[in-house]
């Protein structure tokens, strides 16, 4: 079991920053949809950008009755329970109570990017965008669902608080989120409590650390207009573009290199596309820079035909170009997957006691450990890395093509089957690596 050991107190990793605005991370999420993705499957992935040096878990949660008038405590504040919550599979930062994307056992995936807006974030502590995924998890059986339960969260708490495990300064954020289901997806991008939406059916679409929603806007703040012209950001005469009206004035609104990752796609798009494009550094979606690196990736594929199981796979390390995506699908008797979450502080969490991130926990939880052995052999020795990698992706390959069978199967999925299953293939990597 990984030593719960404290680190001293650090200094902020971004000294140079101003405090005006923090850089949002690089990160990316996509929607695919038939007939742009294959054989009557949506497919939907994300690269979560943090600081290099953050452990991301990957935790499941059983669905759950809760007591009537209870709370539940999220990363900085707590908000009122729900009398049922949807069970759950997350990837999150080890320090905060929401997550960064995951899924629920209704074929729901949510994602959610932090992006710059014209007006600066609150630092104060309310909710934060990672919170909302998976409130929105927790109770939405459907992406439009998800969405209603985030924006009437937003109106009632805000958001607001530090995005990072960082005493030296606070990086605030205002949030977009990619919400998707089998039949349809929502881009939802929120600038404070105000917020709009489009709904999509049909095509790709990729969300980043930028505003994207334009003039075609499904759903909005019933105040998202005259709020926009009491700030004189609109004169109401020309036609209402939420990007152009909310984005910072220096932001050149260029189209994120992920859309054109996506777009250029001349086959169908399958997860060994999406995989592909989250590996790929060249374009920027895999970020592995001085401040940020890909801290884990998710790519889901959710059948049209329902009575084919959604699949989910998570990495649960950094840097998905020597990850491997490993398979999970939602039945009754989860296997639970310790080794690959992180120890547990409780209230001794620095993260958790006022004031906040005096000292940085070491979170590594085993996977992650024995991942960071295979990232120094492939970084340090040639030939030894490129056999590591090829054995890497046959143990991908040989869950892709299992999951394949699943999915073209015409008999009914046996539930014990495949209880064990994102269990086995942690497993199996930890011992491949040693």
């Amino acid at each position: 079991m990984a030593q719960n050991r404290i680190l001293k107190p650090r200094e902020s990793a971004w000294p140079h920053e101003s405090t005006k605005m923090a850089v949002a991370p690089p990160s990316y999420c996509f929607v695919a949809f038939p007939p742009r993705a294959k054989d009557g499957l949506v497919v939907f992935g994300k690269n979560s950008a943090r600081p290099r040096d953050e452990v991301q878990e990957v935790v499941y949660f059983s669905a759950a009755d809760h007591e009537p008038e209870s709370k539940v405590e999220c990363t900085y504040i707590s908000v009122a329970q729900v009398p049922r919550t949807h069970a759950i599979m997350i990837s999150r930062p080890a320090w905060l109570w929401g997550a960064e994307m995951g899924a629920n056992e209704h074929g729901v995936c949510i994602a959610n990017e932090a992006i710059n807006a014209r007006e600066p974030a609150a630092e104060t502590e309310a909710l934060l965008g990672m919170d909302l995924v998976r409130l929105g998890l927790e109770r939405g059986a459907t992406a439009k669902e998800a969405l209603d339960v985030i924006v009437a969260l937003l109106e009632e708490h805000g958001q607001g608080g530090n995005y990072y495990e960082d005493a030296g300064s606070c990086h605030s954020f205002q949030s977009a989120y990619l919400l998707v289901d089998c039949e349809e997806a929502w881009v939802l991008e929120t600038v404070g409590k105000y917020w709009a939406a489009e709904k999509i059916t049909e095509g790709v679409r990729c969300v980043c650390n930028q505003l994207s929603l334009t003039t075609k806007i499904d759903a909005e703040h019933p105040e998202l207009r005259s709020y926009a012209q009491s700030q004189g950001w609109w004169t109401g005469d020309d036609e209402f573009n939420f990007s152009e009206v909310f984005s910072p004035p220096d932001d050149h609104l260029a189209c994120c290199s992920g859309k054109d990752s996506l777009e250029k796609q001349e086959e169908s798009i399958t997860v060994q596309t999406m995989i592909d494009i989250l590996r790929d550094k060249a374009s920027g979606v895999c970020i592995d820079s001085e401040s940020f690196l890909t801290t884990a990736s998710v790519v889901s594929v959710l059948p049209q035909n329902r009575s084919s199981p959604c699949i989910h796979y998570f990495t649960g390390t950094p840097d998905p170009s020597r990850s491997i995506f490993k398979p999970f699908i939602f039945v009754d008797d989860v296997k639970l997957v310790p080794k690959a979450q992180s120890p547990c502080f409780g209230d001794d969490d620095p993260a958790k006691k006022e004031p906040r991130f005096q000292e940085k926990p070491d979170r590594r939880h085993e996977l992650y450990k024995a991942h960071e052995w295979a990232r120094a052999v492939i970084e340090s020795d040639e030939e030894q890395g490129q056999k590591l990698r090829k054995t890497m992706l046959e143990l991908e390959k040989q869950g892709l093509e299992a999951m394949e069978e699943i999915l073209t199967s015409s008999g009914p999925l046996d539930p014990t089957e495949v209880a064990d299953l994102f269990y086995d293939c942690v497993d199996t990597e930890i011992k491949f690596f040693k």
